[in-house]
């Protein structure tokens, strides 16, 4: 099948766009606003965008009817930071609960029984529960407009200042221990899955120096 996004000519009962790019990893981040009301949600459009040093994003999607944006997005820019925690399975009805919350006078942490940690390099506060935390120090924002305010999008870069790893999640080789965490990630529609599987693919031997700093294929 072929359809247009713009026309949603796909003639589908639902939208399919969003299972085409899947498993997208959850940014499940903290901010703190600048009264000191911690802010805790899930985002589904989540990356990291580089390395040395390390830049990660969230698309804070949707602003409200007023005009107003999500609060992740005001706290990180009107306090400079925010923290990417990373949502695992075991902690898979926070993060859903998380997402339900939209009153800005309500500490989601609190909320649904998670537990403020302090960071090291910035206000924010990290999720104590989670297996691994990021702090990041705020970079730039970048307005993606939309066909109406629901889906303009506000894509919030942050530069990577601190990385928070549980030991326990750290295997005997050195690794991060992957399939122990189970980190969530979103699919399409209300679906979502978790990493329960890994395989290898070894690079050539001519090529490991050259991509061994991250890349993932050619130019």
């Amino acid at each position: 099948m072929f359809y247009e996004p713009d026309k949603n000519n796909h003639g589908l009962p639902y939208a399919p766009y969003k299972s085409c790019m899947v498993p997208r990893p959850i940014g499940w981040i903290s901010t703190v606003s600048r009264q000191g009301r911690i802010n805790l949600a899930p985002y589904s459009q989540f990356n990291n965008l580089g390395y040395e040093p390390g830049y990660l994003m969230f698309s804070g999607g949707g602003q409200f009817p007023d005009g107003g944006r999500k609060d992740s997005v005001i706290n990180a820019e009107e306090t400079g930071c925010f923290v990417y925690n990373m949502a695992s399975y075991a902690l898979r009805e926070a993060v859903h609960e998380t997402a339900q919350i939209v009153d800005s006078d309500i500490d989601e942490m609190k909320a649904v029984g998670l537990t403020p940690a302090p960071s090291r390099m910035v206000k924010a506060p990290r999720v104590a529960e989670s297996p691994i935390s990021i702090e990041c120090a705020y970079y730039t924002t970048l307005v993606l407009p939309g066909n109406d305010w629901k889906s303009t999008h506000h894509v919030v870069v942050g530069r990577v200042v601190g990385v928070h790893i549980q030991d326990e999640y750290i295997g005997s080789d050195g690794k991060v221990d992957i399939l122990k965490i189970r980190p969530l990630a979103r699919l399409g529609y209300t679906d979502y899955t978790s990493v329960e599987s890994i395989f290898s693919m070894e690079l050539a031997a001519e090529r490991r120096d050259y991509l061994s700093w991250g890349l993932a294929g050619g130019r």
